[in-house]
């Protein structure tokens, strides 16, 4: 399944897009801050990038600039009025970037992003371009929750062939991801700067309708006195970093059957 990196506000137009995205697409989410934006770009390695104008003058230039330069063969479509595709125009001088102007339907969306990468939507892995519908992916989805780049690509490439993957770099950005999609597992960093993972667990337990989501602790530490304090907190699971792949894949199995 082809990746997508969508960059966006978080409103209910983004959510509906996303949701109806998600049934063709592995999508990840992310807020349009250039520093964001750039990190995902790093531990995602989208297929495609599409960022929506909605908001344009909040939307860093640099951003357009960095995958311009750094990443000339990454497609890229924007959603905006021409008003707001004016902001970035000279982008649009070659075949990278293309603007759909809106507002515009999902399904036409959809079929913009397989156009452009130039797939079959009845098979998201097949090379031929047709618009046969498909039906949702079977994977359960999993949320990988580090404030460490390498750590997130490097679990994120074990998982990937068996689960969908997003991932989030605190645990404030993991709340808000949750409340997009909910996840059927979280892999969760312990040791986080502001957000920790235990004050992130409490903080989803707090809530509801996501507080029975299984999380595992990824931990750095293995003293007794703080793995004692990681099964104090009753998650489904814990691993020591850095995770073997046949251990983490094992773990997570035995969680969400």
């Amino acid at each position: 399944m082809r990746k997508i990196l969508f960059v966006s506000k978080m409103n209910e137009t983004a959510k509906n897009l996303n949701t109806a995205l998600s049934q063709y697409y592995q999508v990840q989410f992310s807020s349009p801050m250039a520093d964001m934006v750039f990190g995902m770009l790093d531990v995602v390695g989208p297929d495609l990038v599409l960022i929506s104008l909605i908001g344009v003058t909040d939307i860093d230039p640099v951003i357009f600039n960095r995958i311009s330069t750094n990443y000339p063969d990454l497609p890229v479509l924007t959603i905006g009025t021409e008003s707001e595709q004016k902001h970035f125009l000279r982008y649009y001088s070659d075949d990278q970037f293309e603007n759909l102007i809106r507002p515009i339907e999902n399904s036409r969306v959809i079929n913009a992003i397989a156009r452009r990468l130039n797939v079959d939507l009845g098979n998201p892995d097949a090379g031929d371009k047709t618009a046969a519908p498909a039906a949702p992916t079977a994977k359960k989805s999993v949320l990988i929750v580090d404030d460490n780049a390498g750590t997130l690509r490097n679990i994120k490439s074990m998982l990937d062939d068996t689960y969908e993957v997003t991932v989030a770099t605190s645990g404030m950005k993991a709340l808000t991801m949750i409340g997009k999609k909910r996840p059927d597992l979280i892999l969760l960093d312990y040791e986080m700067p502001i957000v920790d993972g235990k004050q992130t667990l409490e903080m989803i337990r707090a809530e509801s309708d996501i507080a029975n989501i299984p999380v595992i602790f990824l931990t750095g530490v293995s003293d007794r006195e703080h793995i004692e304090a990681v099964i104090s907190l009753k998650p489904a699971g814990y691993m020591l970093k850095p995770p073997v792949k046949a251990k983490i894949l094992e773990a997570i199995a035995k969680v969400i059957k």
